[in-house]
Order: structure tokens, then C-alpha cells, then sequence
């Protein structure tokens, strides 16, 4: 007789679960957020960073993936409301005409959050800043001081997500 040969059902593949929203965060906030924070990982950045990062784009979008009604071709690309503040787009509000990247590029968060901490590694001595300091010197806004409001927020959205 033939052996018998034991078929496994294939399994399903695994969807990542989505992180559970935090500090009055809602569901896309929060995955705009573990993006910014799974890059940050990815570079092997500090935890300050992952403040640093999520404080910034707290106070540049409140952490959602905004098009511009100045740039009509970012509306293309997936995004989460619309800002008018010059060519600004994306979690970050960088700007293609400041050498960010192309609307495409920064229209992923992905992409932006990578900008971004490239940018903060440029600044010597960043680890030793206060965020809001740290975001200024990446960021360069008109409102320097606003990044401050954000960080125990942002320190509580980091912790969630590195458990």
C-alpha cells in the first residue's frame, strides 16, 4: 500500500495588526504614526528621535497624510485632507521646492519619515536638544516653540509602539 500522505491546509497569511489608537489618536493618526516610528527603527534611531519625529509631524499634520491645494498633483496620490500652506505636503509638510523630494516621494509617509530623520542626523549635537529644538532645526518653521505641546503625547505614542 501507498503511505498515506497528510495534506496541511495552506494557512492564511497573517495581516499585520494595525496598533491600537493611543492618546486620543485616531486609527489612520495612529498608523501614520507606526510608520513614522517602524522607519525610525529601521534607521536604528533612538527613542528621542522617535519623539522628536512624532512631535514634528503631530504639529506639522496632526499626523495625517495631507495633500496641497497648492500643488494640485498631490491630490493624486493617497492622502488623508488637504493643507495650503505653499507646496508643503505629507506628514511632515515638506516641501519638493526646498529639495525634500518630489511630491510622489514626500506623499509617502514612508519616504517622509526617512527624510526626516536623515535631516535630524545632520544636526550636530540633536540628541542633546530639547525636541522642539531638534524639530526646528530639521523643520526651520515659521512657529518654532509648537513642537513643544507635542512631546509627552508623542513620548506616550512611541512607548505604545515599542513595547
Amino acid at each position: 500500500p501507498r503511505p498515506t500522505v497528510v495534506r496541511k491546509a495552506p494557512k492564511k497569511p497573517v495581516k499585520p495588526r494595525r496598533p491600537r489608537p493611543v492618546a486620543g489618536l485616531d486609527q489612520a493618526q495612529m498608523d501614520n504614526a507606526k510608520i513614522i516610528v517602524d522607519v525610525g527603527l529601521e534607521l536604528k534611531m533612538p527613542r528621542r528621535a522617535l519623539v522628536v519625529a512624532l512631535s514634528t509631524a503631530m504639529q506639522e499634520s496632526n499626523l495625517y497624510n495631507l495633500a496641497s491645494s497648492v500643488l494640485p498633483e498631490s491630490a493624486q496620490y493617497p492622502n488623508q485632507g488637504s493643507g495650503s500652506d505653499h507646496d508643503s505636503v505629507g506628514l511632515f509638510q515638506q516641501r519638493p521646492s526646498s529639495g525634500w523630494g518630489t511630491v510622489a516621494e514626500l506623499m509617502r509617509p514612508s519616504y517622509a519619515a526617512r527624510a526626516f530623520y536623515l535631516a535630524l542626523n545632520e544636526i550636530p549635537g540633536w540628541q542633546d536638544m530639547s525636541v522642539t529644538a531638534a524639530a526646528q532645526a530639521v523643520q526651520i518653521s515659521a512657529f518654532p516653540d509648537a513642537y513643544a505641546q507635542h512631546e509627552e503625547r508623542a513620548t506616550t505614542v512611541a512607548a505604545a509602539l515599542t513595547a
